[in-house]
This record gives C-alpha cells, structure tokens and sequence, in this order.
C-alpha cells in the first residue's frame, strides 16, 4: 500500500468499482431520491429498485474523477437554480491559474461549502480542490466513497492511543504539505473542526498546529504557513436547512446532555443542505494571508478577521436581531420587504419550538451580526 491510500482521494481506475458498489447502497439511493427529480418516485412499489437501476444507468459512462465532477457540478448548478434565490461571488481576481493554494473556509455546510468553491473554480478553468474531511463523518462506508470519489482526503482523529491520533494527524498534515508543494494540487480546509453551529466562525489554532505538524522542527509557522499560500473563503447562506439540527444539538449540550448523533445523522444533514431552500448565497475570496507572528494562536486570529471580514450578511441575519431586539452596528442595504420576508420565515421556522431551542436558532443568524460588529 502507499504511503496515502488510506485517506487519499480515488483514483480513475477506481472510480467505475465504486460507483457500482454505491449504486446498489440503499441510503445512497434513498439520499439520491429525496435530492433529486426522481422524488415522486419514493411512494412506488420497489422505488429503491427502480433508483437503483436508474443510477446504474447514469454511471456507466462515468469513468474518471472528471466525468464524476461534471455530473456533480450539474448537480450544484441545479441546486443553484432550484434552492437559491441568487447566488453571487467574488475575488477570483486574488487567484492565480495554475497555483496551488491552501483554502481556509468557515463551515456551515458538510457538502456546500466546497462544492460551491469547486464549482466556481471549474467554471473559471481553474484547479479544482482536494477536499479535507473529518472521519467523523465516515461511520458510514458510503459517505467516505462518495466523499473521496469527489477528490476528498481523510483526516483520521479517532486512533484508540494517542500515538495513532498523532499518527493520523501527522499523515494528513503531510498530505497536505505533498499536495500543494509537491503536486501543486490545491487544498479546501475548514477553519476548525466542524461546521460553525452557532452562527460563529472561530479559527482554531489546533488545526494550525496540525497542517504545520510534518515540519514543525525544520520551518518557522511564518515561512511554512506562507509557501502554502493561505487564501481565505467566506459563505454565506440566508436560511441554513438544517438550522433547527444545529439548534436542538447546542440546546442538549447547554442543557448538559449527552448529544448522541443518530446514525442517519449526517446522511440527513448532506441531504437536507442539498435539497433544502438557502435564500441568498454569497462566497467571496481573499486575497493570501501575510503570516508575520510565530504563533498559532495569533495565525489563527489573523485567518478568522480575514474570513470575517470577507463574510456578506444577509437579510436574515439583521431579522434575527430585530426578533431578539439586539442592537447592531453594522449598516445594510436591503429593503425593508427584504428584512421583513426574512423576519417571516424565520418566525414560522421557530413557530413551536422550544423557547430555548428557538434562542439557539436566532442566534445562528445574529451572531453573525455581532461578530462582524467587533471588527
């Protein structure tokens, strides 16, 4: 075995194997269902049957990781049109073409997120990215299939001993460090682990630590963190789909509950992120981080101002303050129907909820608000 097989992404003379083997997989089939134009389709005698045979169909042609991203981006221009009310972007004047970049994000999304940056960056004939994901999210076979079928790599922090997680942690930063210097294939990372629940995008400096780990005793943070070339990535979605998720897993953990993850969990938070109404959509892109501080603490400040300040408020964000009467700094120009639009979903999205869970879920939406308020 080489050196990365174990959380690489699949090569294209794997990719036809998989792909039979995932077309057969009964959550693969009920999560292309629910996302699909194939939904009326759920209530049929033998429907899974059917899928099935309709997804062999539609993979028997799909031969490199190529062909795959061109189905997957058909799939993200679709959601784009169907689960949007807009989406916009910009600073792709900061990219150069054939650079490799290392592309720190705040997270809301397990699948969104990258998807939507990899999709602008084909469409603008640029590298797409290599994807970093937790294996976290890989209790399922299938979820770690289609993940590294879309060019993700796997950061393994669930070794029994703390020599295997530091094995694990030690493998992915060397991956990444071989990817972008050596391959000159770029890289997507969120800025910590786990997507943003509470509406706040923090930086964790323990990620840092990990990308720098492979030679953290031969180059300085400043020099290493720089010859990456960090590029920062802001998204933002007006409504999130899976908000009151989010919502009931903090309300548990406040309440001093043990939160214990379904097993159909992730399968429904890719699903409903998918397939789910978002409102407006923005990304933006940064031009690179200038490391100059020999601290992963200060990096990291540094990567969340940068994101921060890339990151677009959406309506629904100033409606969440005018609900909890939170006061606010900064100005915006969306019309008053635009707040008040947000401002109705919102009151019918936490319309019977628990009055905690409820607090929880505004505060998704404002925090952003109060955060961007502190720069």
């Amino acid at each position: 075995m080489k050196r990365f097989d174990s959380i690489r992404p699949y090569t294209d003379s794997e990719v036809q194997s998989v792909l039979q083997q995932l077309s057969t997989n009964k959550d693969v089939v009920k999560a292309f269902i629910s996302a699909s134009k194939y939904k009326y389709l759920a209530k049929l005698p033998f429907s899974s049957l059917l899928i099935s045979k309709i997804l062999q169909n539609k993979i028997k042609d799909i031969h490199t990781v190529k062909d795959y991203q061109s189905i997957f981006e058909n799939l993200v221009d679709d959601m784009i049109k169907n689960k949007t009310s807009g989406f916009t972007y910009d600073g792709f004047n900061n990219i150069q073409s054939n650079k490799a970049y290392l592309y720190i994000s705040n997270h809301r999304d397990i699948t969104v997120d990258p998807a939507l940056l990899n999709f602008l960056l084909h469409k603008n004939n640029l590298i797409t990215t290599n994807i970093a994901v937790g294996n976290n999210l890989m209790s399922e076979a299938w979820a770690s299939d289609l993940m590294r079928l879309n060019k993700s790599f796997i950061i393994d922090r669930t070794g029994k001993s703390k020599r295997e997680i530091y094995q694990g942690l030690n493998l992915a930063s060397e991956y990444i460090e071989d990817s972008i210097l050596d391959k000159n294939e770029p890289i997507w990372i969120a800025q910590k682990q786990g997507r943003a629940k509470d509406g706040i995008d923090e930086t964790d400096p323990a990620l840092l630590k990990m990308i720098h780990l492979i030679n953290r005793k031969s180059i300085s943070i400043c020099d290493y963190f720089n010859s990456l070339c960090f590029i920062p990535i802001a998204v933002s979605y007006e409504f999130d789909p899976n908000d009151i998720f989010k919502a009931n897993e903090l309300y548990a953990l406040d309440m001093h509950q043990e939160y214990q993850k379904t097993d159909k969990e992730d399968l429904n938070s890719i699903t409903n992120g998918i397939s789910g109404q978002k409102g407006m959509v923005n990304l933006s892109i940064g031009s690179p981080i200038k490391f100059t501080k020999e601290s992963y603490e200060d990096s990291a400040k540094l990567i969340t101002r940068s994101i921060l300040q890339l990151y677009k408020l959406q309506p629904s964000n100033f409606a969440a303050c005018d609900i909890e009467n939170t006061a606010y700094k900064p100005d915006h120009n969306f019309s008053e129907q635009q707040i008040k639009s947000a401002r109705v979903y919102l009151e019918k999205r936490t319309q019977g909820l628990e009055p905690g869970i409820k607090a929880l879920l505004l505060k998704q939406y404002s925090n952003p608000v109060i955060e961007k308020s502190k720069l």
